[in-house]
């Protein structure tokens, strides 16, 4: 008894550290434009908003995995929860500073901090979950925090909506900064145990280093295609993960055992799944808020309103998901996942200024639905798909795809976005440009699905376990 109530204390405590990032992600997308015109910022800086956050936190996640196995996962998942409360506060302050500091700076550093704070959650959150429940109430516990995640997608739209509506978009850093605080303080006095699994062992700094500058090149590089300096970095970027792999390919203690992915086939492609299936559908709520509100005329709250649709049927299957992946093979429930999101990408290419909000609103509960189907299910398959030894990395492994899949996708919007607009602010003699830009992002998503699909097929049914 003592031990379920444990159980259920530490999941109540993820789920409120998981409830934070989505809900200010999906928020601050209804609060662009009011963000825009306090600083005056132009559509390819805009989106570094988004983008400094999800660099920083994809770069350091794996580095802090690592030193969570080092050194404790409850160590380094309460002071990723503080970072990210203080820095989103922060965040806040911008707003009354927005004279002295005219250009937005501020309010993207403080963005990539508060990203820093995420890579020490990411880092640890599903790797401690993994470690208290055992591999039969496993998927159930993955499925409600899955759907805490979608809880917070769903609500960031209308309370985003509200609250930029109401009292400024600054109050949306205000109210989660404030609240991460809160759980950070939680989290220390009700998260019982700690979790060290690679006690005395070396931390691998120049491994850390090298994976740094590539995927920090890599992620950078995508956003400024089709530009020259854009095919250099990525260039370097993948020069720089060739050599990663090889060096820790020698090192005894790696930052990452590579060897997961080489010798765990299941491992390989439900990763591979996830960073292409978030690659494809992340520039979804960015794009949709512009359109919503620049070309539909929508203010905050309502299309708050309307893009809380996708998320509400996320969390609805989300939790459905989650048991059927106990009970059933979950790699052909991700697959079938991918192939709705698929539906609903194609979709949304052929919107138009006239569109009409049914087909809207239908094509958000059908990607909805796709992602609920594959999210769970397909983070069950990678975390049961490697001893326990190695939860930490795996942990590390889901959170790095997902947001460097998330960097990847704001990236195709800005490609998209300076091939067609460039960094000009969005006024009305410049809304046909935009909707190219618009369906050459949901152009290049699909294709994306497609392939994304087709690999999740190759999953064999047959879980195994990393072999050294």
């Amino acid at each position: 008894m003592q031990k379920e109530k444990e159980r259920t204390a530490a999941l109540f405590i993820l789920c409120a550290a998981s409830f934070l990032v989505p809900f200010m992600g999906s928020a601050i997308n209804l609060s662009l434009p009011q963000i825009s015109e306090t600083f005056s910022m132009k559509a390819v800086s805009l989106s570094w908003i988004a983008t400094a956050y999800l660099i920083t936190t994809a770069v350091f996640q794996v580095p802090f995995a690592r030193l969570a196995d080092l050194f404790g996962r409850k160590r380094i998942f309460i002071a990723g929860i503080a970072i990210f409360g203080v820095a989103t506060f922060l965040c806040g302050l911008t707003h009354p500073l927005h004279r002295l500091f005219p250009s937005g700076i501020l309010l993207i550093v403080f963005r990539a901090i508060s990203g820093l704070g995420c890579a020490m959650m990411f880092g640890t959150s599903m790797a401690i979950l993994t470690s208290i429940f055992p591999p039969d109430k496993r998927g159930r516990a993955i499925g409600i925090n899955t759907a805490i995640v979608y809880f917070a997608l769903a609500s960031g739209p209308f309370l985003g909506g509200v609250l930029t509506h109401c009292l400024g978009w600054q109050s949306l850093f205000y109210l989660t900064g404030l609240v991460g605080c809160l759980v950070a303080a939680g989290a220390f006095a009700f998260l019982k145990g700690e979790w060290v699994e690679s006690k005395g062992e070396k931390f691998d700094s120049t491994g850390s280093v090298i994976f740094a500058a590539g995927l920090c090149c890599l992620i950078v590089g995508f956003s400024g295609l089709p530009g020259t300096a854009g095919c250099l970095l990525i260039v370097a970027g993948l020069a720089a993960s060739v050599l990663f792999v090889l060096y820790e390919l020698r090192d005894r203690q790696p930052v990452f055992n590579v060897r997961i992915f080489s010798g765990n086939r299941i491992f390989g492609l439900s990763s591979l799944s996830a960073l292409i299936n978030y690659a494809c559908t992340s520039a979804v709520a960015f794009m949709m808020s512009l359109y919503l509100q620049y070309i539909r005329g929508f203010d905050a709250h309502g299309a708050g309103l309307i893009l809380i649709v996708q998320a509400g049927v996320q969390c609805a299957v989300s939790l459905y998901a989650g048991r059927w992946s106990d009970r059933f093979n979950p790699s052909l429930i991700a697959t079938a996942g991918m192939g709705i999101i698929l539906a609903g990408l194609i979709g949304f290419i052929f919107l138009s200024p006239d569109t009409s909000l049914a087909v809207i609103i239908g094509l958000l509960a059908l990607l909805g639905l796709g992602f609920g189907m594959f999210s769970s299910p397909n983070a069950n398959v990678i975390m049961s798909s490697v001893d326990r030894k190695y939860y930490g990395q795996a942990s590390a492994t889901i959170g790095t795809v997902r947001l460097t899949g998330q960097a990847f996708s704001m990236g195709i919007a800005m490609m998209a976005i300076s091939l067609h607009l460039g960094n000009r602010l969005i006024v009305p003699e410049l809304y046909p440009l935009f909707m190219r830009s618009f369906r050459l992002t949901f152009e290049i998503c699909a294709a994306l699905c497609l392939i994304g699909t087709y690999a999740s097929t190759f999953r064999t049914q047959r879980k195994k376990s990393i072999r050294q």
